[in-house]
C-alpha cells in the first residue's frame, strides 16, 4: 500500500482549491482506495483507464497492481500537483483532457482495459455511451458515485430512472461497497458507493437503434409525472394519438409511466418507433 497523500497540504502547496463545478471531493482513505482496487480485480496484466484522477490517491494504488494506468484529468490547474504525487510511478500515463473527447484506442496500447472512475452522476450515462460505443470497449467498469445515485442505478424494475436504464443497456450494475462522507476531502454532504458494472458482450439495444432509443427514453422520462402517452407526445413533438398508437402496438398500456417499463419493453418500443 503506498503512503497516503495529505490532500489539504498538497492543495495548499500548489495554491489550489477543490472545484465545486467539477465536483472535486478527493477520496483519501487508504483502506478504501485499496478496496476499490480489489473490487476492480486489477492484476499485473491489466491496463486501467482512470477518469478524473484528481491528486492521484487512487492512481497510486492502481499503479501498484496494474501493468499500466492511463489517467485522464480534465482540470488543467490540478495537473502539476497530480504529476508531483505520481513521481516515481513509471507505469502511469497522465493525459490532460476531457474523456468524452478522447478516443480510447488513441491513448490505450492494449486490446483490453478496465475503467475505474470517481465521477459526477450527471455525466455517467455520457461516459458509458462514449466508452462503450468506441473500440476497444472496457471489459468491466468500477465507478464511485453518490450513494443515492448508485441506489437509483441499481433499482429493481418498476423504479427505473433514465440513468439506470442507460446503464442497464450496457451491463449489469451492482453496489459492492459504501463509502462514508468522511473518507473524502473536502467533506461532501452525502455518502458515496462503489458500483461494479459487468458488461454485456453487446448492448441490449441494437447499435443502429441506440440514438433512437436514447431520444425515446429521454422523451419518456422528460415529464415523469405524466403518462407515457403524454410524455412521449411532448418529448417527440407528435400528436397524442400517434404516441398512444405506438404504445398500444408495442403492447404497452398508454397510461403507464416511464419508470415502470422493463428494458425489454423499451427495446420493443424503440423498434416499433424506428419503423414508423
Amino acid at each position: 500500500m503506498p503512503p497516503p497523500i495529505n490532500t489539504a497540504e498538497l492543495l495548499r502547496e500548489h495554491g489550489l482549491r477543490p472545484s465545486k463545478k467539477l465536483g472535486q471531493n478527493f477520496l483519501q482513505d487508504p483502506a478504501i482506495l485499496d478496496k476499490i482496487v480489489q473490487i476492480a480485480e486489477v492484476t499485473e496484466n491489466d491496463t486501467v483507464l482512470e477518469i478524473g484522477p484528481g491528486l492521484g490517491s487512487l492512481t497510486r494504488h492502481l499503479a501498484l497492481s496494474a501493468k499500466e494506468v492511463v489517467a485522464i484529468e480534465i482540470d488543467k490547474k490540478i495537473i502539476p500537483a497530480l504529476r508531483a504525487s505520481l513521481d516515481g510511478y513509471s507505469n502511469v500515463k497522465v493525459i490532460e483532457g476531457d474523456v468524452l473527447e478522447t478516443v480510447p484506442a488513441e491513448v490505450i496500447n492494449a486490446s483490453e482495459y478496465l475503467v475505474v472512475a470517481n465521477i459526477p452522476y450527471y455525466i455517467t450515462s455520457a461516459i458509458l455511451r462514449h466508452l462503450l460505443e468506441n473500440n476497444p470497449r472496457p471489459s468491466r467498469m468500477v465507478l464511485t458515485i453518490q450513494k443515492e445515485v448508485a441506489q437509483r442505478i441499481c433499482a429493481n424494475k418498476g423504479k427505473m430512472s433514465l440513468l439506470a436504464l442507460s446503464v442497464h443497456v450496457y451491463g449489469h450494475p451492482e453496489i459492492i461497497a459504501n463509502i462514508p462522507a468522511g473518507a473524502f476531502y473536502p467533506l461532501p454532504k452525502v455518502d458515496s458507493a462503489v458500483i461494479r458494472i459487468a458488461l454485456h458482450d453487446e448492448p441490449r439495444i441494437p447499435v443502429y437503434l441506440l440514438d433512437a432509443f436514447f431520444r425515446l427514453a429521454k422523451a419518456g422520462f422528460g415529464q415523469k409525472r405524466k403518462t407515457l402517452r403524454n410524455s412521449l407526445s411532448a418529448g417527440l413533438h407528435i400528436p397524442t394519438s400517434q404516441s398512444e398508437e405506438l404504445l398500444i402496438n408495442s403492447g404497452i398500456e398508454p397510461r403507464r409511466r416511464a419508470e415502470t417499463l422493463t428494458l425489454e419493453e423499451w427495446v420493443l418500443l424503440t423498434e416499433n418507433w424506428s419503423k414508423s
